[in-house]
């Protein structure tokens, strides 16, 4: 797919990993819209970056899901990409058992069924456009899982498995499927000053949506590059020094 000449939507838009991909589109001549659950982080990305719309939208209901489709179509007719990339990471120890069992299904409902569900909703209307496309944001955990964020790493081997059969799929009514597969990024993945680690925000972006624009359908950056293209011996391997880390 092109990154110009087109009207995207990228969930959970407003900072990130998400407004980075938006920042790309927008920069290559596409109409770009985010959409986040905080109307003051939406409000400072559309100052820092004219031309950007938002919507204020929390993907973690279905009601409020279909909520956004309706809106997104109605103001943006033209709409022909989809970026699912709202997602959020807590970390925990397993044997603690269920301390708050609501935040697990938060953030299995944020990283997993919405994604799925707005692939759903947005496929026929994507399909009526030109050079339609659904981009899933998933990770490197993806391939090989971080022990110390289990919930995070299940989701995103679901939508990695999920990805595969959305592109079989759509291919039929012509409808793209692209997989980004970050790395641990420099962000706020988690909360503020948790996750101040990982290669730099705009050299991964760089990289992988000048892949994207090239025409690859799955590209990762850095380790999560290596670990899409692992064998197994190099996955357990990955695993180990992942189950080390701090939680």
């Amino acid at each position: 797919m092109k990154l110009a000449g087109n009207t995207v939507l990228v969930t959970g838009g407003a900072t990130g990993i998400g407004l980075a991909i938006a920042q790309r589109f927008l920069a290559a001549g596409s109409r770009v819209v985010v959409c986040g659950r905080r109307a003051d982080k939406l409000a400072e990305a559309q100052a820092a970056h004219p031309g950007l719309e938002t919507i204020v939208a929390d993907v973690a209901g279905e009601a409020d899901r279909v909520a956004l489709f309706e809106e997104a179509v109605k103001r943006f007719p033209d709409l022909n990409v989809l970026v699912n990339n709202a997602g959020i990471q807590r970390r925990g120890k397993l044997t603690e058992g269920v301390t708050s069992w609501s935040e697990h299904q938060q953030e299995i409902a944020i990283n997993f069924e919405a994604p799925i569900h707005l692939a759903l909703l947005f496929t026929p209307h994507l399909a009526k456009q030109a050079r339609p496309a659904i981009v899933n944001v998933t990770s490197g955990l993806s391939f090989a899982p971080m022990p110390g964020a289990a919930v995070y790493s299940a989701t995103k081997a679901g939508m990695h498995s999920f990805t595969l059969s959305l592109r079989k799929q759509l291919a039929k009514v012509g409808v793209a499927v692209v997989e980004i597969i970050p790395p641990a990024v420099n962000t706020d993945l988690g909360g503020v000053g948790l996750h101040n680690f990982g290669v730099p925000l705009d050299a991964f972006a760089d990289s992988v949506m000048a892949r994207v624009d090239a025409g690859e359908l799955e590209v990762g950056y850095d380790s999560s590059e290596t670990r899409r293209k692992a064998t197994r011996d190099e996955l357990d391997a990955a695993l180990e020094v992942l189950a080390g880390l701090p939680i």
